[in-house]
C-alpha cells in the first residue's frame, strides 16, 4: 500500500484521534524501525515499529466494511512475530479510552493496561480524551 492508500484507509476510520496523512504515512515508513503489514486486499493494515527490544503498534486501520472478519486480529499476530524476529520483548500502544471495540480487541489478543494519560486525545467537538496505554510480554 502505498502512503497516499494508507491515509485515504486512515480517513476513512479515524477522527479522532485525527487521521494521518500521506506525509505522515511516508516519513514512518522511511524509517528502518518501521514495519507495515497490510491485507492483501487492501481493507486493513498495521503501521508498527520495533526498536530496542520493544515493539509498538502506531496505528492499526480496519476498512469500516471489513470489521469483525478477524483481518485486525490477524494482522496483530503477525506484528507480534515480526517483532519477535526484530528482537522485541514487549509490545505496547496506546488506544483511546472512548474507542471500546479497539480495546475489546486488544484485550481479546492479551493486551493489558499499564498506564493512562489523559487528555492526550482531543475529540472533534473539542472535549479531551484519555489515551490508554497498554502492553503485552512477546516472551
Amino acid at each position: 500500500m502505498t502512503p497516499y492508500a494508507l491515509a485515504a484507509l486512515h480517513a476513512r476510520c479515524f477522527r479522532q484521534p485525527p487521521p494521518w496523512n500521506a506525509a505522515s504515512f511516508g516519513a514512518q515508513l522511511d524509517s528502518p524501525h518501521t514495519f507495515l503489514i497490510a491485507d492483501p486486499q487492501g481493507r486493513a493494515f498495521l503501521l508498527g515499529r520495533a526498536v530496542a527490544g520493544e515493539a509498538e503498534i502506531l496505528t492499526l486501520a480496519t476498512a469500516p466494511e471489513a470489521r469483525r472478519l478477524g483481518l485486525a486480529r490477524d494482522l496483530i499476530a503477525r506484528f507480534e512475530t515480526i517483532a519477535r524476529v526484530r528482537g522485541a520483548a514487549d509490545a505496547f500502544l496506546e488506544v483511546a479510552e472512548n474507542n471500546a471495540p479497539a480495546r475489546a480487541l486488544y484485550a481479546a489478543c492479551g493486551y493489558a493496561q499499564n498506564g493512562r494519560r489523559p487528555g492526550y486525545y482531543v475529540a472533534e467537538s473539542g472535549q479531551k480524551v484519555a489515551a490508554m496505554s497498554l502492553c503485552k510480554s512477546l516472551a
